[in-house]
C-alpha cells in the first residue's frame, strides 16, 4: 500500500565520530539503480548546524526525496526531515529523539547490562571514542583494517551536538523506516526498537554492528529503496 510519493533522490546524514564517506557503499547500490544520492558532510558541531547543512542539501533536490540518517544523523534527520521535499525518513541503528529529547536525554539512563560507549572524558567541548575500544564498540563486523581506519580518522564530537533538542520531530509528520543493528554495542538493540516503535516506523533487523551502514550497504540501501517507493508493508 503507497502512503507517500515515490522519491528519486536519496539524502544521507552521517552520525558523530565519522564523516560521510562510510556512506560509499549504500551510494554505489542506489547510484548504480538510478537514483540521485546527495551524502551530507555535517560539521557535528551543533545539532543546530547539522540541521543546517542538511537542509542545504534538500534545498537543491529537485523534488521527492528520501532522508536517511546513521546514529546521531536520526537526530539531524529528525530536525531537518520537515522540508518540503522530504516524502520519508530512514533511521539507521539512528537515534529518533521526540520534541524536546537530545542524544544526550536519550542516553542518559542506559538499559542494565548494556554495552557503555568507550567515549572519552570530554577534550575542549569535543568527544573522541578510546581509539583502542573503537573497533569492538562501533565497527564489529567490519575488517580489522577498516575498523582501525574509522578510529584513526575520527571527527571530533561537539557537545552542542549530543546537546542539542529536537523543535519537531519530523517523524511525527513523514512516513519513517527503522533498521535495527542486532549487534550494536552503541546504541543497545532494545533502545533501536523502542524508538522505531515510538516513531511508528516500519522496522527491519538485521544482525550488524553499530557501523551496519558500512558493513550492510545492500540490506540499508534496500531498506532505503522501500521507502523511496512509497510502501510501508512487510
Amino acid at each position: 500500500m503507497s502512503s507517500n510519493p515515490e522519491a528519486r533522490n536519496i539524502v544521507l546524514v552521517h552520525g558523530g565520530f565519522v564523516d560521510g564517506s562510510g556512506w560509499r557503499g549504500v551510494y554505489d547500490l542506489l547510484s548504480a539503480d538510478g537514483y540521485t544520492v546527495s551524502v551530507v558532510q555535517n560539521p557535528t558541531l551543533s545539532l543546530e548546524g547539522d540541521a543546517a547543512a542538511t537542509k542545504l542539501v534538500l534545498d537543491a533536490q529537485d523534488g521527492p526525496t528520501v532522508l536517511v540518517g546513521h546514529s546521531y544523523g536520526g537526530a539531524v534527520i529528525s530536525e531537518a526531515g520537515n522540508h518540503e521535499n522530504v516524502t520519508a525518513l530512514v533511521y539507521i541503528a539512528a537515534f529518533a529523539p521526540d520534541k524536546g529529547e537530545s542524544v544526550n536525554t536519550l542516553i542518559a539512563d542506559p538499559p542494565p547490562g548494556a554495552p557503555v560507549p568507550p567515549i572519552l572524558p570530554p577534550r575542549d567541548g569535543f568527544l573522541f571514542l578510546d581509539r583502542e575500544k573503537f573497533a569492538a564498540s562501533f565497527a564489529g563486523d567490519l575488517p580489522a583494517d577498516e575498523a582501525r581506519f574509522l578510529a584513526d580518522s575520527q571527527v571530533p564530537w561537539g557537545l552542542d551536538a549530543l546537546g542539542g533538542a529536537v523543535g519537531a520531530p519530523a517523524w511525527r509528520a513523514r512516513p519513517s523506516y527503522y533498521l535495527v543493528a542486532t549487534d550494536d554495542r552503541m546504541i543497545p538493540p532494545p533502545a533501536q526498537r523502542a524508538m522505531a516503535e515510538r516513531a511508528g516506523a516500519t522496522v527491519t533487523e538485521t544482525g550488524g554492528s553499530h557501523a551496519v551502514y558500512v558493513s550492510k550497504p545492500g540490506e540499508v540501501a534496500a531498506l532505503i529503496k522501500k521507502a523511496a517507493s512509497g510502501t510501508t508493508g512487510g
